[in-house]
């Protein structure tokens, strides 16, 4: 059921790779809502995934961009603006990569050059654009900035290796980035930090499945889906959640907030 939302709304969603990407279903999202957007990916993620079809399917432009060149992100601003006609009212990052990861290098034998690499894709990116955007002035006053996180950032979870210090600056550069854009336009900037969920990105990981299952154990409410998190962006992309800002959202079920629970304590109970 939609509710009009994002009715009137002006938009950028990166990162959408496949139909099982939570970017992918944030744009099925903020479409049903109301919003009209552009789509932008990396130029190899794009050969890679079925953007094409996602754009067909929310009557978007598609404006290819590396997030980690400020004159391809310089692009993806001014031309947002000339297709859709306006400023944009918000943006979703939803970009990581780990070089070191998808080679199996383990975190006590990091590749320094690859692990530059998961920075400056993973965090650095959202500093990128949001400076663009900032000097540009292409975002509107109350607009929205939602990058996506993961709990690592806090937690120690070995297997997430050094995306987890790049989650870490994700969730730092949108508290210091939103004290500065709220200044200047009230424009909000979170992280949303979502459950372990069955994305490209995140099957990738090493241990990803046997987790995935303790956290569905761990959490009251169980693992949110990739849906539910594009329910929950779209509602920090609209007016209602004007005066929250420099947050980092856990939607996560409740696994964050509990320490332990029944269901493991039982399977510990059988060892």
């Amino acid at each position: 059921m939609a509710y009009g939302l994002l009715n009137g709304k002006r938009g950028i969603i990166s990162g959408a790779l496949d139909d099982k990407s939570i970017a992918w279903k944030v744009a099925l999202k903020a479409k049903e809502e109301g919003a009209i957007f552009t789509l932008t990916n990396a130029p190899i993620a794009m050969r890679m995934g079925a953007i094409n079809q996602l754009a067909e399917q929310c009557n978007a432009e598609i404006i290819p961009a590396d997030a980690t060149s400020v004159e391809d992100l310089e692009n993806l601003f001014t031309k947002s603006q000339e297709v859709l006609g306006g400023k944009v009212d918000f943006v979703l990052h939803s970009i990581g990569m780990s070089p070191n990861v998808r080679k199996g290098k383990a975190y006590a034998d990091l590749n320094y050059e690859w692990y530059k690499q998961s920075v400056d894709i993973s965090a650095m990116s959202l500093h990128k654009m949001l400076q663009t955007a900032y000097k540009l002035d292409a975002i509107s006053e109350w607009g929205s900035v939602v990058a996506l996180t993961y709990m690592a950032a806090q937690r120690t979870f070995p297997f997430y290796n050094d995306m987890a210090d790049a989650k870490a600056l994700l969730e730092s550069v949108a508290r210091s980035f939103g004290y500065h854009y709220g200044k200047y336009r009230n424009v909000r900037v979170n992280t949303v930090s979502q459950s372990p969920t069955p994305t490209k990105a995140g099957s990738g990981i090493g241990g990803f499945d046997k987790f995935f299952e303790f956290a569905e154990k761990m959490a009251p409410l169980g693992n949110a889906t990739a849906d539910q998190c594009a329910d929950y962006v779209v509602t920090l992309f609209s007016d209602f959640t004007r005066m929250v800002t420099m947050q980092n959202l856990f939607h996560d079920g409740g696994f964050s907030m509990t320490g332990i629970s029944e269901e493991v304590m039982g399977l510990l109970a059988k060892e």
